[in-house]
């Protein structure tokens, strides 16, 4: 539980329609599998001690006093275990008969909760046996105690203040003003959804999108467990296609499983954090009834991955559209600000890296966009101390295969005057050394998009900005910066995608440029005139960087639980001691660099997060970082 992690599963056992006993010693045999894996919560299907395909057997009065001695049974096999269950059955209240899901949690049943929505169309004719939920909360006599029944019902845990679970029956999912949105608003941070949907071709999509949707409209956790085989398939097949979601993400799911357990950890405290971010999920118990129980305090082993380049999808094929949409969303931004300022050339510092090479690709196509010729856009290279002949070959290479204006401006005689002018020896290789050459290069820049009526793009990305990777008022300004919410390891895939669809013939120096290390190059070459300055021997890697900001500034993680998920993700990659090097790096360098932030010019947000002090990230410039460090 530590770091708000809770282990749940879902599953679905072979019913027997109308076979409550071995219904039940199924129910209390994934109980304890449950218990024996350290899950927590455990959701099974709708009607699942009696079968959901009962058809008017429901009635049976010795099946519904079956079903309720069922009940009671799974509820005396949770005395002794740390498992919350939630199971269906039909169940007599009042005078009425009801779908409904039954909590039982250390031997007791916690509450009854009715279905709300009946569905009767189609298959479905449910509301020729069940009532729909009655408002309000009521209390039903079971064995003996009085127990609430109601659809409005949260059930906390004071050991877990994050935990709020609230439950849902199928077709409650299914409409458009979902029971679960409105526990959601009440507090509820988990929903169970206790379903016998059967397979239809494209139900299976249908349904994962809907529980994807429910999960991040209502920022929860979402458990859908559904029927599977057993029950009857006079009309209908049932699969068993159960889901894990948490805020729109799929932790888990599977089909056909039987016996088998569905497992994730879902995290409480992110989705409290998410909830605390949105100015809009408005907070309000309303009606709802909160029942308590507690858990045992436990730590919870993670099953659950992080991707290890969280800003790049994992699928191939969403990856080539994604790259497509981001370029297109890039070059957008800066057609619109070209046509605002009646730019006439774009003027771009093209070093043959990189982030450079990605703005040189993005302009291109806003130019295209705009059917303007791309000689109007000046790439200018700017050899000094530490340009090796590699770049500076694929620089012009590059702009050859684009079309667009090349020049070169040498500036080691513009930097060694200046050097002169204040003092500073070209022997000395300090931060002096390095910045001048940086901001020679953007008054170079700045001083050609003046002559030629035109707007400096900017190049830096993402990652550099968190880091404060540039040199102020250097490399760190610029008219426009089209890379400013693309991380460095997103630009690497972008470029990739551009190689591989060899844009404009440039893809073969497109893949050297991908296999240059990144270098600023700012300190002079070696002997053999390989680049000598390797900014990920100076910083870190950018894999590690990119994982660390994700899961900071978007998903408001502590530092300790960032370190605990890079350690599994990076696990074979990366030793302990070196992610423990680079984490205090990047939160030394993210705290301390924040003026450089706090001044940056525009640029399009593209991607999940921007750090543009007018956008996602508002922070002093003076902050102490101590807390992290």
């Amino acid at each position: 539980m530590r770091d708000g992690y809770l282990k749940v599963g879902a599953v679905s056992p072979v019913v027997s329609v109308a076979g409550v006993s071995a219904n039940v010693e199924r129910t209390v045999k994934a109980i304890r599998m449950a218990e024996d894996k350290g899950i927590k919560v455990l959701v099974l299907p709708e009607l699942g001690l009696t079968g959901y395909t009962l058809g008017d057997l429901v009635f049976s009065q010795d099946l519904l006093a079956a079903a309720s001695d069922g009940l009671a049974k799974v509820a005396s096999s949770t005395a002794h275990s740390d498992v919350l269950a939630v199971v269906g059955l039909p169940y007599a209240h009042k005078g009425k008969l009801y779908n409904v899901a039954a909590v039982v949690h250390h031997g007791s049943v916690l509450a009854i909760i009715p279905k709300t929505n009946i569905p009767s169309y189609g298959e479905f004719y449910e509301g020729r046996w069940f009532s729909p939920s009655p408002e309000g909360v009521d209390q039903t006599l079971f064995e003996g105690k009085a127990v609430p029944f109601g659809a409005d019902i949260i059930i906390r845990s004071h050991s877990l203040p994050s935990f709020a679970l609230s439950v849902e029956i199928c077709e409650d999912l299914w409409v458009p003003q979902s029971p679960g949105s409105r526990h959601a608003l009440a507090g509820a941070t988990l929903i169970a959804n206790l379903s016998a949907s059967d397979e239809l071709i494209g139900k299976d999509s249908y349904r994962r999108s809907l529980v994807s949707m429910e999960s991040a409209k209502s920022i929860a956790a979402y458990i859908y467990a559904n029927a599977g085989e057993g029950e009857s398939t006079t009309d209908m097949v049932f699969a068993g296609h159960s889901l894990i979601a948490e805020n729109g993400r799929i932790l888990a799911e599977h089909f056909l499983a039987g016996d088998q357990i569905l497992e994730s950890e879902v995290d409480l405290s992110f989705l409290e954090s998410e909830r605390m971010k949105h100015s809009t999920f408005s907070v309000a118990d309303g009606d709802h009834l909160t029942v308590w129980t507690d858990f045992k305090v436990e730590e919870t082993v993670l099953t659950r991955t992080y991707p290890r380049f969280p800003f790049v999808p994992d699928d191939r094929k969403e990856v080539e559209e994604r790259c497509e949409r981001i370029v297109t969303l890039q070059a957008l931004g800066l057609k619109k600000r070209l046509e605002h300022t009646h730019a006439r050339t774009a003027v771009i510092g093209l070093s043959g890296g990189l982030d450079s090479t990605l703005a040189l690709l993005v302009t291109v196509r806003a130019f295209d966009m705009l059917s303007r010729e791309r000689k109007d856009i000046l790439a200018i290279t700017m050899p000094c101390f530490g340009t090796t002949k590699r770049t500076r070959g694929n620089a012009e290479e590059l702009a050859l295969a684009l079309g667009v204006s090349f020049e070169e401006v040498d500036i080691k005689a513009s930097v060694l005057r200046h050097f002169e002018d204040i003092g500073q020896s070209p022997d000395r290789l300090d931060v002096t050394y390095e910045n001048g050459q940086a901001r020679e290069r953007t008054q170079v820049l700045m001083d050609k998009a003046n002559m030629t009526g035109g707007l400096v793009i900017g190049t830096g990305d993402l990652s550099e900005l968190a880091l404060g990777w540039a040199t102020y008022n250097g490399d760190h300004m610029s008219m426009y910066g089209v890379n400013a919410s693309v991380p460095k390891t997103l630009v690497r895939y972008l470029v990739g995608w551009f190689a591989s669809c060899d844009f404009s013939g440039a893809g073969k120096v497109l893949s050297d440029i991908l296999a240059t290390p990144v270098s600023p190059e700012l300190l002079p070459a070696k002997a053999d005139g390989h680049i000598s300055q390797v900014t990920e021997d100076l910083v870190g890697p950018y894999e590690l960087h990119d994982f660390f900001l994700y899961h900071f500034v978007r998903c408001s993680f502590t530092k300790e639980k960032i370190r605990r998920i890079a350690y599994r993700t990076f696990e074979g990659v990366y030793d302990e001691a070196t992610i423990d090097k680079w984490l205090d790096n990047f939160f030394r360098r993210f705290v301390g660099q924040q003026f450089k932030r706090s001044c940056l010019p525009d640029g399009p947000k593209v991607g999940t997060l921007t750090l543009s002090p007018r956008g996602d990230w508002r922070m002093p410039s003076d902050a102490s970082a101590s807390l992290w460090l």
